[in-house]
């Protein structure tokens, strides 16, 4: 039975210091066999990462190549490389997309926890579901749904040719959330200036966005929403062949408007009694001609 030599390039790795070695071949011995005779004998030089390649030559052999192909019926010599520690492709894209999942929602999150100052230190525990109904359901399972599937894909007939490729669009869409978004945290500073620590001191706030209503970061986060909902078009056309689910449940999967819908109601029963608050509280000092949330309109 004919023998191959198995060598390095260069001095031998760590985790194989008993290279070079030789092992034996046949006929339908593969590169693949040579390397899981090269895992057995350097357990942690596993099959993963190494390199094999014909000596002086650089270029990676197919784990199908049959050794007699390569080096004859004679023997011969093949070198290897270590790639170093690797993992698998499933891991990589768990390790890649934990980013985005962790820092997303800390950067969404962020005037929560670490700006604002809330009048009341704790709420009844049975509106936790309902707030979290509204987040996880809504806004994460079936906004997730609705957007990540195949119909807001690159080459879709929904967004190729239309304005959702449209490059103007999509500049003009991003620069007012940016714009929105900001406005919503400089607002969420302003109204943390107004209120010491471990306190409910109320003041009347002035300034960038309270000049014309009294709960601008509302109406800012109302626009942060109404542009996604323009962005992904939620609940209008939506082609019945991209899921098999009733219309009925359909039509609310498109769920960018209904998500802005409902938001937007909550946020307005919020700021119209924050508003009626500031009136009582303060009177005539407060300013006249102040909206609740809405310039102009509410």
């Amino acid at each position: 039975m004919p023998s191959l030599a198995i060598s390095c390039a260069s001095k031998p790795p760590p985790i194989a210091r008993g290279l070079p070695i030789t092992v034996e071949y046949t006929a339908t011995t593969t590169v693949a066999d040579v390397k899981g005779q090269i895992a057995a004998k350097f357990p942690n030089f596993y099959i993963a990462r190494q390199k094999l390649s014909l000596k002086n030559d650089k270029a990676n052999l197919d784990d199908e190549k049959k050794i007699v192909d390569l080096v004859g019926e004679k023997g011969g010599e093949l070198q290897v490389k270590d790639l170093g520690s690797q993992i698998s492709w499933r891991t990589v894209f768990l390790i890649e997309y934990a980013g985005p999942l962790v820092i997303h929602p800390l950067i969404y999150h962020f005037p929560r926890f670490c700006v604002h100052r809330f009048s009341h230190g704790t709420m009844p525990f049975r509106n936790v579901f309902k707030n979290s109904a509204h987040y996880h359901i809504l806004s994460g399972l079936l906004l997730a749904y609705d957007v990540y599937r195949p119909l807001f894909s690159a080459t879709s007939s929904y967004v190729a040719g239309g304005i959702r490729s449209d490059k103007n669009f999509l500049w003009l869409m991003a620069g007012v959330w940016v714009f929105a978004e900001f406005s919503n945290l400089y607002t969420h500073l302003n109204l943390r200036s107004l209120r010491p620590p471990n306190s409910r001191v109320r003041a009347i706030p002035y300034g960038y966005g309270f000049s014309l209503v009294s709960c601008p970061n509302y109406f800012f986060e109302t626009l942060s929403w109404t542009v996604v909902a323009m962005m992904t078009g939620s609940i209008a056309g939506m082609p019945d062949t991209l899921s098999p689910l009733p219309i009925v449940l359909i039509l609310f999967l498109r769920i960018a408007v209904l998500f802005l819908a409902v938001s937007t109601t909550q946020m307005a029963l919020w700021a119209i009694k924050k508003h009626k608050n500031y009136k009582k509280e303060f009177g005539k000092e407060y300013p006249r001609g102040r909206y609740a949330m809405i310039p102009f309109i509410l």
